[in-house]
């Protein structure tokens, strides 16, 4: 889906010079907006590349595959000052991992002003935890939208100075705004801004628990890490690393976070059913997705190590707030649990204090059903 706006009709600030915000910018770019893009100081490389090369550019071919979205596009401002940043637009989207999701807000917070929209892509609870911090830290009385994807839009990758390959794109895009009543109103103003179809869905909670990363990342790593770590970057990750037993563990820990949402009424879609749709694929099972997708099979990409974010972002901030909302309604997710005792011990950690926990989501203490009306 393409929709051609005026140019300079909308503007946007893009914060995080990583894989995605270099593509989110170029792509909101070539939407039409006029785009800032900022990277933090000590992350600020490609900023300094692109202001070298005058924009970004998207590769036609990337190892010998045809690619879409191929281009250059200008980049109106180009920036490491935070507070230069906020101010360009009232549209900030955070492409970055759910880990850097709170020190960047806490940098954001003294700059901001009322009715900001916040997109995190992805959400995985972050816009609970950034509306408690903002509790915490003494803004109670800022207004600010925040809303959840359930992903970032592009499988995408920088692969030199100021240059990405984007390997391919969803169909379309699941979001959710805090609260949820707002979902639609937001949806109306970021939608000029997408290249792809925004999508509605019951709240935030519905967001995290629609990560299409839960089965296949945090699992499907912990099985195969021994091969992994011993051969680096010998392998694509997921017509590799899936095979007929692994992807038969991801189903059924995939029916761990099914059950979850269905105690809160949440009808959810499997992890089958949700990328078919997202990338128009009709595979009939999990390990014939994997072995059949042609925008995650492209390259090897798997992880090397264990604290690589398959890990360090997918078992903490999308495994822990599950196994959190299953223990408040008394279910069993013993597949989720072991992941994160295993994770656990590989980075000598403890994901299920360090992790998103309800606390940290503002959400202790509170009923299920308390918790579904503070999302409405």
């Amino acid at each position: 889906m393409t929709i051609n706006i005026t140019k300079a009709s909308k503007k946007v600030a893009v914060f995080g010079a990583g894989n995605a915000g270099l593509t989110a910018a170029y792509h909101f770019s070539q939407q039409g907006c006029q785009v800032a893009l900022y990277g933090s100081e000590g992350f600020d490389e490609q900023i300094h590349a692109i202001s070298v090369d005058g924009g970004i550019t998207s590769l036609a071919q990337y190892h010998g595959i045809s690619l879409d979205y191929s281009g250059f596009e200008s980049i109106d401002c180009l920036t490491t000052d935070i507070k230069q940043a906020i101010a360009y637009s009232d549209i900030l989207i955070l492409p970055v991992p759910s880990f850097a999701q709170v020190p960047l807000f806490k940098e954001m917070l003294p700059h901001l002003t009322d009715h900001k929209t916040i997109v995190l892509m992805p959400g995985n609870y972050g816009s609970l935890a950034l509306n408690q911090l903002k509790k915490e830290l003494g803004y109670q009385a800022l207004k600010l939208n925040f809303v959840d994807a359930i992903s970032i839009p592009w499988a995408t990758r920088i692969t030199g100075n100021a240059e990405i390959a984007i390997l391919g794109m969803k169909s379309f895009l699941p979001i959710a705004a805090l609260p949820a009543s707002k979902t639609d109103e937001i949806i109306t103003l970021l939608q000029p801004i997408f290249p792809l179809k925004l999508t509605a869905l019951t709240n935030v909670i519905a967001a995290g628990l629609e990560n299409i990363n839960f089965g296949g990342h945090p699992l499907m790593t912990t099985l195969n890490i021994g091969l992994l770590e011993n051969f680096p970057g010998k392998f694509n990750y997921y017509t590799d690393c899936c095979s007929p037993a692994t992807a038969k563990a991801c189903a059924e820990m995939d029916k761990e976070r099914l059950a979850v949402g269905q105690a809160m009424g949440l009808t959810l879609k499997s992890e089958l059913q949700a990328m078919n749709e997202l990338y128009n694929m009709d595979a009939q099972s999990v390990y014939e997705l994997n072995k059949t997708s042609k925008t995650h099979g492209s390259v090897n990409s798997a992880p090397d190590s264990s604290t690589n974010r398959y890990i360090t972002e997918d078992a903490p901030y999308l495994l822990v707030p599950c196994v959190e909302f299953a223990k408040l309604m008394n279910i069993d997710t013993p597949i989720a649990t072991s992941v994160l005792h295993l994770t656990n011990a590989f980075n000598e950690a403890d994901y299920f204090s360090s992790g998103r926990t309800l606390q940290k989501m503002g959400l202790s203490n509170m009923t299920m059903s308390e918790i579904t009306a503070a999302v409405s």
